[in-house]
């Protein structure tokens, strides 16, 4: 199965003329991340055939030159954000990896689906687009993936991404939940908390194959 057959039964199923216009208007009025060529490029560069994982964020960077359509991912060159450095730090911990660049597109090759909630958002303005309507379709996407594949391992950090838990079913996949790598919250128990060797022994308990979580792709 490809994306363009799961989004063609999404918009079936949902009308998202408002959530287009919102869009057409705000690209042409104001500054919105990430370009719009960008906006999907979570699908561009895992296909539906090759998810393996799933890993929620909430929406995307607001700073200049940072979203490029893969949640927690900014484009090389920037430094690594909060959250993702924590993630980095617990990479290292867990499975001895240390990455250099703050750019997860070879996560996205590798098999992980990196999706915000919201997929777009205004310059140094958070959650500007939260109430947009995004999130029927990425909800809908959570649910295309958990009705017709199986063994995916879905990680939702934060209570923002465990809304989605009621979509996953749980009989034939893999879930992890706990605190958001935050800053905020990430001492209440994402350190220590070993996503990642838990994901691989997952996979390969399934006879898939386990993600390379060191691999630096630059998109």
């Amino acid at each position: 199965m490809e994306w363009e057959t799961i989004f063609k039964e999404i918009h079936a199923q949902h009308d998202f003329s408002n959530l287009k216009s919102k869009l057409e208007i705000d690209y042409e009025t104001k500054t919105i991340f990430p370009k719009r060529e960008d906006i999907y490029n979570a699908f561009k560069f895992t296909p539906f055939d090759n998810v393996k994982v799933v890993i929620v964020g909430q929406d995307p960077y607001h700073g200049v030159n940072q979203a490029h359509g893969l949640a927690f991912s900014v484009k090389d060159g920037n430094k690594t954000p909060p959250s993702l450095r924590n993630m980095y730090q617990e990479l290292e911990s867990d499975l001895k990896i240390k990455r250099t660049t703050p750019e997860l597109t070879g996560w996205a090759k590798e098999g992980v689906l990196l999706l915000n909630n919201v997929l777009t958002v205004e310059e140094k303005k958070a959650n500007a687009h939260k109430n947009y309507g995004w999130q029927v379709f990425t909800s809908e996407v959570i649910r295309a993936i958990s009705e017709y594949k199986t063994h995916v391992v879905f990680i939702l950090w934060g209570s923002h991404a465990q809304k989605l838990l009621p979509l996953i079913d749980q009989t034939k996949h893999h879930v992890i939940l706990n605190v958001h790598p935050s800053p905020l919250s990430a001492y209440r128990g994402f350190f220590g908390s070993k996503p990642y060797s838990e994901t691989n022994a997952y996979l390969m308990k399934h006879n898939i194959s386990p993600i390379n979580w060191a691999r630096e792709d630059i998109s």
